[in-house]
């Protein structure tokens, strides 16, 4: 060991002065280097090229990685106590280098623990030989949550169970990798994986280029293909499933969608008929063949799977019997993830391939069998024993597993007891010794554990292996601690060949056609979302604007009790807003729902538009715990107004008018609208206080225009004229009304020449507007728009909502 520490430090010379200092844990595989002390193929030229960068720079770099990922909202959900919180993506700098031949070994091995898995799924739903055997313990598949007895039989369409994987590996202390546990449940991190490949090149562009690292959109392109070529392209489409924003990797979700150009759908999105899974869009129904499900299996049809699902759809599992549907992976399939399951795959394999697995399991004993128990019991100080049917590695449910040599004796002789008892209710596995790899922290870097996830995807070709995948890192040598729940970082993975590789893209060869999306499939939920992030985001800038035009004449007032002031604290108490409040909890709350909306729809939603809306709601937080009213509250409302500004130029500017957007702009239009016809009753009635005028014309943004349009000073009949019925006026009544019949006529429905019942209602607003004179529009008749306003939302909600 000290010859190896003196030939490492030796090594540390210019171009290699990081590796001074680093030492790896004695006894532990270390990834970047070998026994010796050498560095491992790959490394040297990472290593070399960080040594070579100046501390400040690669500080710089890192932290461009790291504003990447908050500009581009990585985050993924935290649950703690009795809540959650979103908490951004923890990336590690350094990617984990491995290198082109030994990547060849491991994905060798994943190719033919798919294929295993895939057999294993279709005997258990099909005809049970395993069981049959003896390969299996019946009471590990009749007494497994997982096994989902209305599944059985069902064969599904295109003759596979499962389509897309995922693997968590472990290096152990000789050198070899070993799976830790499969996944095939409704695997996540894929686009996890994306995002940091993405992070990581910000920081080492230069370098990546150098080292022929495999890209990674080839996996995802292959994968894409084989999934929509599952459905029937003339009548059906594809989407990807999720339990929604709540899931605690829904932005991967999202993202994915977005990167694919496969729908995000809800399970409130869908209905079946007949059979067919249908999804409610703005167009009416439209079949759905292909799901790609985000979902546990368990909660996908609360019909005949579990009944108090609220995020399924009932009628699943007939679509599936029916032949109509093709869900990614299978429902029921997660039973192969079940711990205890490890302990028979050796001679699974053995009977299915005739040989001894390429890439052996981590060593396990299912307690139900008596030599097992007794090995277990005998050998406990290094075991780690938990659920047998549990789904979750033991660093991943601390809670539930138990390591044998940190008990004190009455723990100890409590599980024994437990063990000898209950035996068939307990898994072990070897308390394996995760291998580290190098963390770049405070200039130096440290050795920490880390597991591998890669992932595994079905082609016409067969199964395909990401070149890449993610670490997940440790941040102390705490081998329980790196999962993301409890604190851990994420790294990229790099394959390194020793020739150049293909320059991957999700293009098309240039000979194929250009797939475009159909018109229509806007699903209704999220057509609905982008109307009220319309409404919601109008809504906090009328307001706004009313806030600053009111904190602008208190802070001037001599007397906060004018009827001016108390009559807008009277308007504004009615809306929900403390106008005593420079920022009152109702604005944080309209923000709040405005961010809502927003994540309802990330697959929809541009990166910057969604970066602008949160840097829009940090900054309300922050003011409504530092600014005071009056001046300084009038001046905070004047940034907020910017940054409203800026996040609508960013939606309405770059936004490709499709569907969505027009619902958007709908919503907008209509709380414009509704705005302007009641804070014109409020401040432009014959019996409003002095100074409402002139007040009503700054909440319009329309001091400038008034004095070109009228020589004379703001009379009731000239505001009334600007702000309700002059259509050139993008702040009128009149205005939002023409834009509404424009956007209205373009939506699905409208083709046949007919208006719709929106259209209809629109139109007569419009016409009675147009003909009103503005000495005779009152208060009454001002109200009659707010209403005609709700009544076209009502009947824009019963025709692509409801």
């Amino acid at each position: 060991m000290i010859a190896s520490e003196q030939k490492r430090d030796a090594a540390a010379k210019p171009g290699r002065s990081l590796l001074s200092g680093y030492r790896p844990i004695p006894g532990v595989t270390d990834e970047m280097l070998d026994a010796s002390g050498e560095v491992r193929p790959g490394w040297d030229m990472l290593i070399s090229a960080l040594s070579d960068i100046p501390y400040k720079e690669r500080s710089e770099r890192f932290a461009r990685a790291d504003q990447y990922l908050r500009d581009a909202g990585v985050y993924y959900r935290v649950y703690e106590g009795q809540g959650a919180r979103e908490r951004e993506w923890p990336l590690a700098h350094l990617p984990l280098i491995i290198s082109q031949t030994e990547w060849d070994e491991i994905s060798a091995g994943l190719e033919e623990r798919a294929e295993l898995l895939e057999r294993i799924v279709a005997d258990i739903y099909g005809a049970n030989l395993l069981v049959g055997r003896g390969l299996i313990p019946p009471a590990l598949v009749a007494g497994n949550p997982e096994f989902l007895r209305p599944l059985v039989g069902i064969e599904p369409v295109g003759g596979h169970f499962l389509h897309f994987c995922a693997f968590e590996l472990g290096r152990g202390p000789d050198g070899r990798w070993w799976v830790l546990g499969d996944r095939t449940q409704a695997p996540s991190g894929a686009g996890f994986a994306l995002e940091n490949r993405v992070a990581t090149t910000r920081a080492l562009s230069d370098v990546f280029g150098d080292m022929n690292v495999h890209r990674l959109a080839g996996f995802f392109r292959q994968f894409r293909d084989t999934l929509l070529s599952l459905g029937d392209d003339r009548t059906g489409r594809a989407g990807i499933l999720s339990p929604g924003p709540l899931n605690e990797t829904y932005f991967e979700h999202a993202w994915i969608a977005r990167y694919l150009g496969i729908t995000l759908l809800e399970g409130e999105d869908l209905r079946v008929f007949d059979g067919q899974v249908m999804v409610r869009t703005v167009s009416g129904l439209k079949p759905v063949n292909v799901l790609w499900r985000r979902m546990d299996a368990t909660f996908m049809d609360p019909l005949e799977l579990k009944g108090d699902s609220r995020i399924g759809t009932p009628g699943i599992v007939e679509a599936l019997r029916s032949g109509n549907l093709a869900v990614v992976n299978a429902l029921g399939s997660g039973i192969v993830e079940t711990r205890a399951f490890l302990a028979f795959m050796p001679g699974i394999a053995r009977a299915l391939n005739g040989a001894e697995p390429k890439l052996p399991s981590v060593a396990t004993w299912w307690c139900g069998q008596a030599a097992e128990q007794r090995h277990v019991m005998d050998n406990l100080d290094r075991m780690v024993v938990g659920p047998a049917l549990s789904t979750r590695l033991p660093f991943e449910d601390p809670e539930m597993t138990r390591l044998g040599s940190a008990l004190d004796p009455q723990e100890r002789a409590d599980l024994l007891a437990r063990l000898a008892a209950e035996g068939t209710a307990f898994a072990a596995q070897e308390a394996v010794t995760l291998s580290t790899t190098p963390v770049y922290t405070h200039g130096r870097l440290v050795p920490r554990p880390m597991s591998l996830r890669v992932f595994a995807a079905r082609t016409k070709d067969g199964w395909t292996i990401m070149p890449g995948g993610f670490a997940r890192i440790g941040r102390t040598n705490d081998a329980t601690a790196i999962t993301m729940q409890r604190g851990g970082q994420a790294a990229d993975v790099w394959i390194a060949s020793d020739r150049p590789v293909k320059q991957e893209t999700l293009l098309p060869d240039e000979s194929e056609p250009i797939p475009r999306t159909r018109t229509g499939n806007l699903p209704s939920r999220a057509a609905e979302n982008m109307m009220w992030l319309g409404r919601y985001s109008e809504r906090l800038e009328s307001t706004v604007r009313i806030l600053r035009a009111y904190h602008v004449r208190l802070a001037e007032a001599v007397d906060p009790a004018l009827p001016l002031l108390k009559s807008v604290r009277n308007y504004l108490d009615f809306l929900g807003v403390d106008a005593t409040c420079a920022v009152s909890p109702g604005v944080l709350r309209t923000i709040g729902h405005a961010t809502g909306s927003a994540g309802q729809i990330r697959d929809r939603f541009s990166p910057d538009g969604w970066l602008a809306l949160n840097d829009l709601s940090k900054t309300l937080h922050r003011f409504a715990d530092k600014v005071e009213p009056g001046d300084d509250a009038a001046r905070a409302m004047t940034v907020i107004l910017r940054k409203l500004a800026g996040f609508s130029g960013l939606v309405h500017e770059n936004m490709y008018r499709f569907t969505g957007w027009r619902f958007l702009e709908i919503g907008r239009r209509i709380e414009r609208g509704i705005h302007m016809a009641r804070i014109l009753g409020a401040l432009g009635s014959s019996t409003s206080p002095d100074g409402g005028l002139d007040m009503l014309l700054e909440i319009g943004d329309s001091v400038l225009t008034h004095r070109r349009q009228f020589s004379v000073s703001a009379s009731r009949r000239s505001v009334i004229e600007l702000l309700a019925l002059d259509p050139l006026n993008p702040r009128s009544i009149v205005f939002q009304l023409d834009r509404l019949k424009e956007e209205i006529g373009e939506l699905p429905g409208n083709e046949t020449g007919h208006l719709s019942a929106a259209a209809k209602e629109v139109l007569n607003l419009h016409t009675r507007l147009s003909i009103a004179e503005a000495k005779d529009l009152d208060t009454a008749q001002l109200d009659e728009v707010v209403s005609g306003l709700g009544a076209v939302y009502d009947a824009l909600s019963r025709s692509y909502f409801t």
